[in-house]
């Protein structure tokens, strides 16, 4: 299953909520309190996304974070690249090449790295201005079966439950 790690989200919970008051300099105290999270999460997120330039420190009485830039230029892959120990690949072989034994034999290392590809772009696509964005369309991420499925499952032994 792909998954985003919870560093990641954490991560990008933190940039959303401080792009709703870009202006405003937020304290990583603050920013544990407001959304619930550990202090030390939250100052560890705040340090590697510093060392990545999505955000910009400043000390003193009144110092805190603010965004490195506008919300709209930050991509969800830089996210992901500031806060993983690891090179962004779905596969080993993709995000480490060489570091797989039977690599130069596999047949669907080509295919992978397409579909790596496919994904990165996307994620470069999406800003934190977009995350915090409610699409007009909004889809409902279960769908509840109708009738005729509904009919269909009592055959069944258990309960199908549809994903968009």
């Amino acid at each position: 299953m792909l998954r985003i790690s919870k560093i990641i989200d954490y991560g990008t919970l933190v940039l959303t909520h401080m792009a709703g008051d870009p202006d405003r300099v937020f304290s990583a105290s603050d920013l544990a309190a407001i959304l619930g999270l550990g202090q030390p999460t939250v100052s560890k997120v705040l340090k590697l996304l510093g060392q990545h330039e999505l955000v910009i420190s400043s000390r003193g009485a009144r110092g805190g974070y603010v965004l490195g830039r506008p919300a709209k230029q930050i991509s969800v892959a830089q996210i992901i690249d500031a806060l993983e120990d690891q090179p962004f690949g779905l596969t080993e072989c993709v995000a480490t090449p060489g570091a797989c034994s039977v690599e130069s034999d596999c047949h669907i290392r080509s295919n992978w790295q397409r579909i790596n590809d496919i994904v990165r772009r996307t994620l470069e696509e999406v800003s934190v201005a977009d995350m915090i964005r409610v699409p007009v369309n909004e889809f409902p991420l279960t769908h509840k079966p109708g009738p005729e499925l509904k009919n269909r499952n009592k055959a069944n032994t258990s309960n199908v439950e549809l994903t968009e």
